[in-house]
């Protein structure tokens, strides 16, 4: 459990200080591909040591939560290589088998929050929130293999957003480990103040980006109609 422990914070930390390195570099780049794998394996490290030391425990708050929150920086990494999926091309089996352990687990961690909240260490707001944006996640991404997007940088907007979903994770540990010991009341508000900033962050930057690449369609459009 030491050692699992060390692993755990090491590979939080690492993730925590790295998001933003892979978020400044050039997009598609070679230190932005270099970095973002470093982090989704930083965030994988989190989430395989999460889930043997809840269990041990056991706090099963934790190891539901630690699925959902790998599957974020997963999935925005996945998408890479599912750009096709608007020409025709087809989800791979371990796209379908993380997004539905996903989606199963986060139910879970919605319904006990809210009938059997003592199985979530009394997290009942806080569990019902994090099911609710997970089972959201998961069913996004299943819907997309099977209605195939219209939208050609589809891929771009879930890359971006599902990333920053995931480091919202890492915001969200700091928030707890960091602060919440000097709190005794309000712990809800500490696990989702990350969330509650986080998302609509995401909602506001691919918007951005929405406009920014219809714009430019615009003018390549005009363009080639001129030419």
């Amino acid at each position: 459990m030491r050692a699992l422990l060390v692993v755990h914070i090491g590979c939080g930390f690492g993730s925590f200080v790295l998001a933003p390195v892979a978020l400044v570099t050039a997009k598609g780049g070679k230190a932005h591909r270099r970095w973002g794998m470093v982090y989704l394996w930083a965030m994988g490290g989190v989430a395989a040591t999460a889930l043997p030391m809840a269990l041990f425990r056991p706090v099963l708050f934790l190891a539901l939560v630690a699925v959902f929150s790998f599957y974020a920086a997963f999935s925005g990494w996945r998408v890479l290589k599912l750009k096709d999926l608007p020409r025709g091309g087809r989800a791979k089996p371990v796209d379908w088998i993380a997004a539905g352990v996903t989606f199963g687990s986060s139910a879970a961690l919605a319904l006990l929050g809210a009938f059997r909240p003592a199985a979530v260490q009394g997290m009942g707001i806080v569990s019902i929130v994090f099911g609710l944006v997970g089972m959201r996640l998961a069913f996004a991404e299943g819907i997309s293999f099977v209605r195939k997007p219209k939208d050609k940088m589809f891929w771009w907007y879930t890359h971006l957003g599902n990333f920053i979903g995931s480091y919202i994770a890492a915001w969200t540990a700091f928030s707890v480990v960091t602060v919440g010991p000097y709190f005794h009341n309000g712990t809800w508000v500490l696990w989702l103040w990350p969330t509650m900033v986080g998302v609509p962050a995401i909602v506001l930057t691919t918007a951005y980006y929405q406009r920014r690449f219809a714009k430019r369609n615009k003018t390549t459009g005009t363009l080639t109609t001129a030419s």
